[in-house]
């Protein structure tokens, strides 16, 4: 249903205002009717002003409703007929004992592309500047993370240690805290969890907000309570999957550290291009190299 509108809105979505997402909302929903829609009728099927919907269209890079209708009808004609709808409204199903084994890596991957769309529109791209540029001029960065986020963490160290920043992550609640205590002013810290509710974590970003950093929150819910402690909120999602278990929670997290490594390397591309080439030469030099073949003849 006309992925390309749809990825354009969901990357706009975060720094719309409430009325406009409300109309977002309803053209994400309605993209077929659409294409017969005029805007007074949109607006008031939105609830919405006309006024409100032009807003929101030209945010999106469209200079009127003709333009954006125009784009809409042209993409809905140009999907591909043989575009897999089986598992549209997958996000957040559970099993129930029926499926084929065969059937579940299909399942998967819809599910964590709807992710990854429900993510986009969570993610305001101001914000996610903000988070670069802060990171970037961090004298220190500490993470914070426990079970399964630890995995996370650890991903999110690797890269920015490859850039060359000044990073560190412990697996142990109590050292976490002693390094929260130990921030000041013009220093960093990541607080990852899912529910946003793991005492841990959001104890240690208390405690190095308190000290004077910075406070960035990777979670899933926007009320959760580490948000109250963020200076910077990443937010996955809304959803909840999987009975509240965080079976899927690595593949938004993973894919925010993505964000991450490529926003810090875009934003000052020869400086940590020049690190970076010299960090992964210390990881060529422990591997080993690959055999070579004999030649022909030999």
């Amino acid at each position: 249903m006309g992925k390309e509108i749809r990825l354009r809105i969901e990357a706009c979505y975060g720094d719309l205002r409430p009325s406009e997402k409300r109309a977002a909302d309803y053209v994400l929903e309605h993209l077929e009717e659409l294409k017969l829609l005029p805007l007074n009728q949109l607006a008031e099927q939105a609830k919405v002003s006309q006024p409100t919907v032009m807003r929101m269209i030209k945010a999106l890079g469209y200079s009127g409703y003709k333009e954006f209708r125009y784009a809409v009808v042209e993409k809905l004609a140009r999907r591909e007929k043989a575009e897999d709808r089986g598992f549209e409204g997958m996000y957040g199903y559970s099993l129930t004992g029926k499926e084929r084994t065969e059937e579940i890596p299909a399942k998967i991957v819809a599910t964590a592309g709807s992710m990854a769309g429900e993510m986009l529109k969570n993610i305001s791209p101001k914000i996610f500047s903000q988070v670069i540029e802060t990171l970037g001029q961090a004298r220190r960065i500490d993470i914070y993370s426990v079970e399964n986020s630890n995995v996370t963490a650890q991903d999110l160290l690797t890269k920015l240690l490859y850039l060359g920043l000044d990073c560190r992550h412990y697996g142990d609640s109590y050292l976490q805290g002693i390094c929260a205590g130990s921030l000041r002013p013009g220093d960093v810290a990541v607080g990852v969890s899912y529910s946003g509710n793991s005492r841990d974590t959001v104890d240690a970003v208390k405690a190095a907000r308190k000290a004077g950093a910075t406070v960035i929150a990777i979670t899933n819910f926007r009320d959760s309570l580490i948000t109250r402690y963020a200076d910077l909120l990443l937010c996955t999602s809304q959803d909840q999957v999987f009975y509240g278990d965080a079976i899927f929670s690595r593949t938004t997290q993973i894919m925010i550290v993505d964000m991450i490594y490529m926003g810090l390397l875009a934003s000052d591309y020869e400086r940590y291009v020049k690190i970076l080439n010299k960090n992964s030469r210390v990881a060529r030099d422990r591997a080993y190299l690959p055999e070579k073949k004999d030649e022909p003849g030999r």
